[in-house]
């Protein structure tokens, strides 16, 4: 049993893989209640496949980009249940989901780019190919600095149409996929830590300096 869950974007996603169909799944969209909609959303997943929680054989987290409260309840969740329950856990590259996304839902037919809100008037983007494979990325820019005529798929081709005039795909990452893309190794493996591209906001104070 694979459990995957996604906290990278507004979107809280969870599904559970049996090896060979999501059984279960459920994704909520609020910015600011990662850390109170994850643990929940993985009991209500886990108790409607009727899966007890020392079932699941691994877990898959999708490590952003993303902002960094947001980011870290996934990322904390996944190596402790990883840790409690003796499994491997398995991180995707967030915006290698939405990709993968895009290209299953047949909204990108050419090359293309993914990008997600970061945040300070920025977006988190990659470069794929027409098949999802990740060309270049990610990084964090300023819409303006990457603006296409291409398709652009995610929250920031949405938030940015000046930038990005062709929305197409996805907005929000779907663990299904995730689940997906980790089993049929679609994307990248990588270590479950944080792509935060960039300094989180609060930052420990520097050392003082001396009184002359």
């Amino acid at each position: 049993m694979l459990l995957a869950f996604d906290t990278a974007t507004p979107a809280v996603t969870v599904a559970l893989l049996d090896g060979e169909r999501v059984v279960a799944s459920q994704t909520k969209v609020d910015a600011r209640r990662h850390g109170e909609l994850l643990a929940p959303g993985i009991t209500a997943v886990l108790d409607e496949a009727w899966v007890p929680r020392q079932d699941v054989t691994a877990v898959a987290v999708g490590v952003g980009p993303g902002p960094f409260t947001g980011l870290r309840v996934g990322l904390v969740t996944a190596r402790t249940l990883a840790l409690t329950l003796q499994i491997p856990v398995y991180g995707v590259c967030t915006l290698d989901v939405l990709a993968a996304q895009a290209v299953d839902e047949g909204a990108v037919t050419t090359p293309f780019l993914v990008a997600t809100d970061a945040r300070r008037k920025e977006v988190y983007w990659a470069a794929y190919d027409e098949q999802g494979r990740r060309l270049d990325g990610p990084h964090v820019s300023r819409p303006a600095d990457v603006a296409t005529d291409g398709p652009v798929v995610g929250a920031g081709a949405r938030l940015y149409p000046d930038a990005f005039p062709q929305a197409v795909g996805p907005e929000h990452p779907d663990a299904r996929v995730l689940a997906r893309v980790v089993t049929d190794e679609r994307a990248e493996l990588l270590d479950p830590e944080p792509l935060y591209l960039r300094r989180p906001d609060a930052a420990e104070p520097g050392a003082r300096k001396p009184v002359s």
